[in-house]
């Protein structure tokens, strides 16, 4: 039985909505949760209707899908799952879809050998982790660092289909400073990860000259303004923007500064088989340790960086980061050559 993407919505709505087993969930509160998440995802306002999701939950309880969730109605209103364990998203691959997967690696390990491949290397990677973990039944080879509470993972989507479409989107928005959230208008550019941390790149409405860094867990709400004009730029280029940068900061109007930093035979391998920075060059290699430079814009991540070698590391030059982070250091109680 074939699922189009609003009904795989609903689907994945509904589960969510049962597997919170500390609230009671009428037909009524089901259609007007999965009425919201169709016009987050897809922007349809029409809404669901009764019929709809009764079907929706025939469904899921029949094998047609494959699911046979375990879904009883409890004082003849009150949806739930008898298994307070039970999700949709937990089952098993069956052999047919082990075997379609199977399929899919061998044809995408055919396009690993070209450059605008490379990436996928990781995808396949996960990709044969899950089938051998599903076949063999065995723990996995590989374990991917994730943190699935994570907030603001929620938005991704709506704001990928947006970036696609280049839609204008209006954000409740609140950094860490401020007390409040803030309403902006936002045109979105580019979804960036970061230290297991998700960022949207773009111009804020009212400051079309600036790009500005927003922090999808500090996104409280999306909502795509379909009647007003997206505001492109046609010279973003992603690579060039973040060519001087470490993680997703990037201080406009600064130039590249080259950085000498010197790290003690401890760290020494870490850096030169992880370099900090593609701009990384070795410029001394001695029996205590190894000098480098790096050629960077100065930003909050690259201070991160640094610092997380501790007494291990020495900014050589210049004056201004050495300063900088010799005064971090102290304040960590570090001890820091000066």
């Amino acid at each position: 039985m074939p699922v189009n993407r609003n009904a795989l919505i609903r689907y994945t709505t509904i589960d969510k909505c049962l597997r919170n087993q500390y609230r009671k969930w009428t037909l009524e509160d089901l259609m007007e949760a999965c009425s919201d998440a169709l016009y987050e995802f897809e922007g349809i306002d029409k809404g669901v209707s009764r019929r709809t999701i009764q079907l929706d939950i025939q469904n899921m309880r029949s094998e047609k899908l494959g699911y046979n969730a375990p879904i009883v109605v409890t004082d003849k209103k009150f949806y739930t799952y008898d298994n307070p364990e039970y999700s949709i998203t937990q089952l098993p691959l069956s052999d047919q879809d082990l075997n379609k997967l199977n399929d899919a690696v061998e044809i995408l390990k055919q396009f690993q050998g070209f450059s605008h491949f490379s990436e996928m290397t990781g995808l396949i990677q996960k990709l044969e982790n899950k089938i051998h973990t599903e076949q063999s039944k065995e723990r996995s080879i590989i374990h991917i660092d994730t943190n699935e509470n994570l907030k603001g993972l929620e938005h991704l989507n709506a704001l990928y289909q947006a970036i696609q479409s280049k839609k204008v989107l209006r954000l409740e928005y609140q950094s860490f400073k401020a007390r409040n959230r803030n309403s902006i208008y936002f045109y979105p550019y580019l979804l960036k990860e970061f230290n297991n941390r998700w960022f949207l790149i773009g111009r804020q409405k009212l400051k079309k000259n600036k790009f500005m860094t927003l922090a999808l867990d500090r996104i409280h709400s999306v909502e795509h303004q379909e009647s007003m004009e997206f505001l492109d730029d046609p010279d973003f280029n992603p690579d060039e923007y973040y060519k001087h940068s470490i993680g997703v900061t990037v201080n406009e109007g600064l130039s590249p500064r080259t950085i000498s930093i010197k790290l003690d035979r401890t760290h020494a391998p870490y850096v030169i088989t992880k370099p900090i920075h593609a701009s990384q060059k070795m410029i001394d290699n001695g029996p205590n340790g190894i000098t480098i430079q790096i050629k960077v814009i100065p930003n909050y991540e690259l201070e991160r960086v640094l610092l997380g070698f501790g007494p291990g590391l020495e900014v050589i030059s210049p004056p201004s980061m050495r300063k900088r982070i010799g005064i971090l250091t102290e304040q960590a109680g570090l001890v820091y050559k000066k």
